[in-house]
């Protein structure tokens, strides 16, 4: 039997909010990585025939210039809308447990809220930021 050649696709699209206030770190090479969780809403249909939202929460993960411009615009409950891709990693916790993680690498990242010094203007999102060329050290 031939093996089946499946396509290379791994692509998120999603909107949603910042679900708290985080700070952007350093690895030992000083590249800035900010984690932190969006929630987002998906529809359900009851038993009964009606829908409702039910909440889904996601981690996500920038590096260099993006996590910089994250830390700088992202507050909890800040709209968002980006784009990355899945990604899992393994870590070990202090008691020496093997732990994994399934979360999004950010790649580019747009800010829906307006920014607190465009007070009167109205309502302008921002234009994605995407990583700059070197940025990302994973």
């Amino acid at each position: 039997m031939a093996e089946l050649k499946l396509p290379r696709v791994n692509r998120v699209l999603l909107a949603g909010r910042v679900t708290r206030d985080f700070e952007v770190r350093y690895t030992a090479s000083r590249v800035p990585v900010a984690t932190f969780t969006v929630a987002f809403n998906r529809p359900v249909k009851g038993e009964d025939g009606t829908w409702s939202e039910v909440a889904s929460f996601v981690n996500v993960l920038a590096s260099g210039r993006l996590a910089e411009q994250c830390g700088e615009r992202l507050k909890k409950g800040s709209a968002l809308y980006l784009e990355g891709r899945l990604q899992s990693r393994k870590y070990e916790t202090k008691g020496g447990q093997s732990r994994s993680v399934l979360e999004i690498k950010a790649d580019a990242v747009q800010f829906l809220d307006r920014r607190d010094d465009d007070a009167g203007a109205g309502p302008e999102p921002s234009q994605p930021v995407r990583p700059v060329e070197g940025d990302l050290p994973f």
